[in-house]
């Protein structure tokens, strides 16, 4: 727990803002010119199927995330996590093999782990020790003669010390010194990883830390471009009716009048050149996480007429997880026709959607007709204002035993759970930390009283809130 909290404080430092009113954004700057604070670096790994690449992932980020069965080609889709080595974060991306010949999926898997190749930093090449190398290993290798990105070669499979004296053979890929793993033990691993942080770009500082970064995500073709235009003013950027038309991604800069300092991220982009770019929305997904990963505020746009699907709650998902604050944004509003309680039943329906997303507020706008627009500066203040809230120890303690009144805690076998005090540790998102006799005895339906307890109290509006158990000493 000590460790999380250190993260908390570290990565999410005090901002100290008020809330004022912004009447309206002033173009400042219009290009990032790289004075920001850089995104976690990316590894990416890759190799043809069957390989262990899954495995490797699973143990890299810690948990079983990607599907791992001995088939070939059982990994369709790039996975995404975050990984830590040395004290150093990063995004993980799990691909699926790539293979010569006509395969299911092979095209696809291709397309995926080239784009992966493109936005990573390093690059893990994962072959099999076992079967020693492959027409395929080849193949993928000439792949990555093109990537001009650092790669290293990890031989999977090496399960015992005997086989270590067989991996050399793959000195003949020309990617440099192979070395021996085995992901289903967990060996090695921290080998590569030791080799793959020296490649990592050294991490930049912000110049003005009272900027409030947000960005707009969303699928494809939701509207993105045309609230940034909404908002602007002005054709900041090229609107089109085919998603992804927008190649790159700008940061813009503005100021209110009072002169809080803002910087819109743009993801509106997320394309590159080639072929391998046609799957525009499994490619913004990457390019999605890295504007999280800078963003203090994320605005979800969801699109009115096409509703809700399964990628708006995957990539809102990553925003939660992160503790960035959020706003839903409904756009596209005007195209729909109303009745008395349409409005209200898109809420409850994006409430039932997203219930992880309780504290978000919601928005219902029109980029074409600039419908409601004038709401999301104030959002942003607000939300702004809620992530940086400190709770006095005092307060805080008086919420939590009075919540313990109410509603007594829970026992497990005979033992009952004893709160004795309770501290916040971190803004960026709020986090309490709550010293108890036992961490195993606060359920996770407990803790979730405590933290609607908590807001009752305080108005903590679009941002997560972590409530952190442990034991006293």
């Amino acid at each position: 727990m000590s460790h999380s909290i250190y993260l908390l404080e570290t990565q999410f430092p005090v901002l100290l803002r008020t809330a004022t009113q912004l009447l309206h954004f002033v173009p400042r700057q219009t290009e990032n010119k790289g004075e920001t604070k850089l995104s976690k670096p990316t590894l990416a790994i890759v190799g043809r199927p069957n390989v262990g690449k899954s495995t490797i992932f699973n143990r890299i980020a810690g948990e079983r995330i990607s599907i791992v069965e001995d088939t070939p080609g059982v990994t369709r889709d790039r996975i995404y996590a975050t990984g830590e080595w040395l004290g150093k974060e990063f995004h993980l991306i799990d691909t699926g093999g790539i293979e010569m010949g006509d395969e299911p999926f092979m095209e696809q898997i291709k397309q995926q782990a080239e784009i992966a190749m493109e936005e990573a930093e390093v690059i893990v090449l994962v072959v099999s020790g076992r079967e020693g190398i492959t027409d395929a290993d080849e193949y993928v290798a000439k792949i990555l003669y093109k990537s001009n990105k650092p790669v290293i070669l990890a031989v999977n499979k090496v399960d015992n010390p005997e086989m270590r004296n067989e991996i050399y053979e793959f000195y003949s890929l020309g990617l440099g010194e192979p070395i021996a793993v085995s992901g289903s033990h967990g060996l090695g691993l921290g080998d590569v990883l030791d080799e793959a942080i020296k490649h990592f770009p050294e991490e930049v500082e912000d110049e003005n830390p009272d900027l409030i970064k947000f960005s707009l995500i969303g699928r494809p073709n939701v509207g993105k471009s045309s609230l940034i235009n909404a908002i602007l003013g002005e054709e900041r950027v090229i609107v089109s009716d085919v998603a992804g038309t927008t190649r790159d991604a700008i940061d813009t800069y503005f100021t209110s009048n009072d002169g809080q300092e803002f910087q819109m991220i743009d993801t509106a982009g997320m394309r590159k050149r080639g072929k391998v770019y046609e799957a525009t929305e499994k490619y913004s997904v990457m390019r999605a996480m890295r504007a999280i990963d800078r963003s203090d505020i994320v605005l979800m746009v969801l699109n009115a007429e096409e509703g809700i699907r399964e990628y708006d709650k995957h990539i809102a998902g990553f925003a939660h997880e992160a503790g960035k604050g959020m706003i839903i944004v409904v756009n596209k509003w005007d195209t729909i026709e109303k009745e008395t309680n349409t409005l209200r039943e898109f809420e409850k329906e994006i409430r039932e959607e997203f219930q992880y997303l309780s504290y978000a507020p919601i928005v219902f706008v029109s980029a074409k007709t600039k419908q409601r627009l004038n709401k999301l500066p104030e959002l942003l203040q607000e939300v702004s204002h809620s992530q940086n809230l400190r709770i006095s120890s005092s307060i805080l303690n008086d919420i939590i035993m009075d919540a313990v009144a109410m509603n007594p805690t829970p026992t497990d076998k005979g033992k009952r759970l004893k709160i004795f005090y309770a501290t916040q540790v971190a803004v960026k998102p709020p986090a309490f930390v709550v010293f108890v006799n036992e961490e195993e005895l606060m359920h996770f339906s407990y803790a979730r009283f405590l933290e609607n307890q908590i807001r009752k109290a305080f108005t903590f509006e679009g941002t997560p809130i972590h409530l952190i158990a442990r034991k006293r000493k």
